[in-house]
């Protein structure tokens, strides 16, 4: 009787709460959920994602077609929830909603079965939101966690639930909670390995429930009850299968059902394994189809205890990709689990490692994730979408990585061309140690740890190392001194996972690094460049993000005495950067100069001109920047200029008419400007202008002197600040 009356209570609740908003709720719940997507709608991403023709290599077809595939899935997403999942999510819901006496609830199963799909759809469930307030917080752990971080943040979390969204400010733990005020609150942990891990996340207090989802089952002493996720049953599978294979959720007529039916039931119900699979064999001839399935027939049953035979099975997927592609799936494995990677880190290595151009690396992209075999996501640090791959990234399930490194772990440790890390670790791997009488001959290294001193660096040698990919978590890193045993290191990949910048130490090694093409640094802090290394003579492409740069004595900084062949300058949410040294003014080679997010940028060099090679000028989302440098109007091969959200730019330069070669122009939420320059008749390469609706009038009236003129006003768009509330 009790729990009946409490249905009908909610019940009462919930219309009112959500029936009047109903339509709002739901685009806000999509919007929060793309977890796995690019945010917003199809038409959004078109706009955002389409402009980038203009300063990304020609590279729109294929974000059109990712667009595209975008649509499709949204179209899809509403059924796919609904496959095998409304019998578990109806069960954990009650286990949450009408269960005063559980606290921590489990969500167990085989890995790719599922199981962080269904906490998800449980997440954006209108019931939960509404009984929870949309309190709710969605944490993935991994194999490698920042446990302390992320008891700072269910603790931020926790604190601003129980003051109800009224203050930001964190208290010292433990908080002291009062029953009729607190919040009830929903902490979601997803990806859980370890007991001891799992116990240090769970904070038991009044009204906060706690969800782990797991490969692994707990002990009831840590979780009070486990829904164990059940795979799908066949019709459910087929219909999963055909999305991915034919676009259809049936059959076709004409196709050979038994085969088809034979295949599916191979892949035992697992949805990633129906996904991988199907994908595989889209387009394929019937031969082929055949032979996927005479492979899968020799593979042993999947089961809990041979979770390597899934990934024998999904093998078959990759085995079936062009060398070229199937290299660069490998290489994915190469990045941290659960990580997001910046579409331009990838760029960076393959066109480096692999001897292919940009268009062929979206090629490739496009391919993988046609196939299933990565996601597109927006990167969580924000910033708009505009002309830039950084803020675009991939991400990829764990299992489809374990893939990865468990193919290109078959030779010895010596002998690979892939030496990963497959998790984070205090120091090297002791394989690695006990290896180290001979060299490595691997093309790709890539390294997980803490924090690392020089004494515990072992003497490694690395003749054939392209590409090395150190990633990190801690406040102080000392590069490798083995870097100076790489002849070969082309792209130097470098990103700090921790909550605070890194001071980095021994920056010099990478002086006898004369083959480095390209520099990926993430939130470290650099040194004065004078002093630490000689001329990076074959250095094209440098990216600080989230980085500490110290401009401040430019007296002896040389840019262009360091930097001889620099092409490409991205600096992202280098908060502390006043300016930039005037010395960049005399790098001649440089093409792309992105300077965004940068909250402390107050001007740009009055030499700006000189750059006279400049086709792509970004300085959006800067907003103490006022005036751009009357220079501007010698960079006559300028094809793209985004200063969008520079809230205190007062106008363009009467000197933009001087920039002949402009195609594009975004100025969106730049209120500050009224009105337009005269020049800006003289653009007649002028295409495309993205701005806001109060000039717009003034652009369409330009328009009739220039033919071709595109003007956009954008929708306005909305941040996701309310999820932390």
């Amino acid at each position: 009787m009790e729990k009946v009356e409490k249905k009908i209570s909610r019940f009462l609740q919930f219309p009112l709460q959500a029936h009047v908003l109903a339509d709002v709720h739901r685009v806000r719940i999509e919007i929060a959920e793309r977890f796995d997507r690019l945010d917003g709608s199809a038409r959004q991403l078109e706009q955002r994602l389409g402009s980038m023709n203009n300063g990304g290599g020609g590279e729109g077809w294929w974000l059109q077609e990712a667009v595209n595939k975008m649509e499709e899935e949204d179209r899809f997403e509403g059924s796919l929830a609904k496959m095998g999942m409304e019998s578990g999510k109806r069960k954990v819901k009650d286990m949450i909603l009408d269960r005063d006496d559980l606290v921590v609830i489990g969500i167990n199963g085989l890995g790719g079965s599922g199981k962080t799909t269904l906490a998800r759809e449980i997440c954006r469930d209108d019931e939960v939101q509404s009984y929870f307030n949309k309190r709710i917080l969605f944490l993935t752990v991994s194999q490698s966690p920042n446990v302390e971080q992320l008891r700072q943040e269910i603790r931020g979390f926790l604190s601003r639930s129980k003051l109800n969204g009224s203050s930001d400010i964190t208290p010292l733990w433990p908080l002291r909670y009062n029953n009729n005020t607190a919040t009830p609150s929903l902490v979601v942990l997803d990806d859980v390995w370890s007991p001891a891990v799992l116990q240090q996340l769970i904070f038991k207090v009044p009204d906060c429930k706690t969800l782990v989802v797991s490969r692994m089952k707990f002990q009831p002493t840590v979780i009070d009850s486990t829904y164990e996720l059940e795979l799908l049953r066949e019709e459910d599978a087929i219909s999963l299968f055909c999305h991915a294979a034919f676009g259809t959720t049936s059959i076709p007529p004409g196709s050979d059902e038994n085969l088809i039916k034979h295949i599916v039931e191979k892949c035992k119900g697992l949805p990633l394994a129906l996904k991988v699979i199907g994908a595989s064999l889209r387009d394929q001839p019937e031969m082929y189809w055949r032979g996927a399935n005479n492979r899968l027939s020799r593979a042993q049953p999947i089961c809990d205890s041979h979770e390597i035979e899934l990934l024998n099975r999904m093998k078959i997927s990759i085995d079936y990709l062009n060398e070229k592609v199937r290299n660069c799936f490998l290489d994915l494995g190469c990045f941290p689990e659960d990580k997001t990677m910046p579409l331009d880190v990838l760029i960076n290595i393959w066109t480096e490692l692999h001897d292919i151009d940009e268009e062929e690396t979206f090629a490739i992209i496009h391919e993988l994730s046609d196939k299933n075999l990565l996601t597109l996501v927006r990167d969580a640090r924000g910033g708009d979408m505009y002309g830039s791959n950084y803020e675009i990234s991939v991400c990829q399930h764990d299992v489809l990585r374990d893939l990865a490194i468990h193919i290109s772990s078959v030779e010895s440790v010596n002998q690979r061309s892939r030496l990963v890390m497959a998790r984070r670790e205090n120091g090297l791997p002791k394989e690695w140690k006990r290896n180290v009488d001979q060299p490595f001959l691997a093309k790709i290294v890539s390294i997980y740890t803490g924090e690392m001193r020089e004494t515990d660096w072992d003497k490694l040698e690395f003749p054939k190392a392209e590409v090395l990919i150190l990633n990190f978590d801690s406040n102080k890193y000392f590069l490798p001194p083995f870097i100076k045993n790489m002849p070969k290191l082309r792209a130097l990949v470098l990103i700090n996972y921790n909550t605070k910048t890194a001071e980095l130490l021994n920056l010099s090694v990478l002086g006898k690094s004369s083959n480095l093409r390209s520099l990926w640094f993430e939130k470290v802090t650099i040194p004065q460049l004078p002093k630490m290394i000689l001329p990076f003579t074959n250095l094209e492409k440098i990216s600080l993000l989230l980085c500490k740069i110290n401009f401040k004595d430019e007296s002896q900084l040389d840019l262009s005495h360091l930097f001889p062949k620099l092409s490409h300058l991205t600096m992202d949410h280098c908060i502390e950067m006043t300016k930039l040294p005037s010395s960049i003014c005399q790098v001649k080679t440089l093409k792309v100069l992105s300077v965004t997010n940068c909250e402390s940028l107050e001007e740009l060099p009055i030499d700006l001109g000189k750059l006279i090679f400049l086709e792509i000028l970004r300085v959006y989302a800067c907003p103490k920047l006022k005036t751009l440098p009357c220079g501007i109007k010698n960079l006559v091969w300028l094809d793209y200029i985004d200063v969008s959200q520079c809230v205190n730019l007062e106008c363009l330069n009467e000197e933009i008419g001087g920039c002949v070669s402009l195609k594009e122009i975004d100025m969106r939420e730049c209120p500050r400007i009224k009105r337009l320059p005269r020049s800006i008749k003289w653009l007649r390469s002028l295409r495309r202008v993205i701005c806001d609706e109060e000039v717009s009038w003034q652009w369409n009236e330009m328009g009739k002197e220039l033919p071709g003129l595109c003007v956009k006003v954008p929708d306005q768009s909305f941040g996701l600040e309310w999820l932390n509330e």
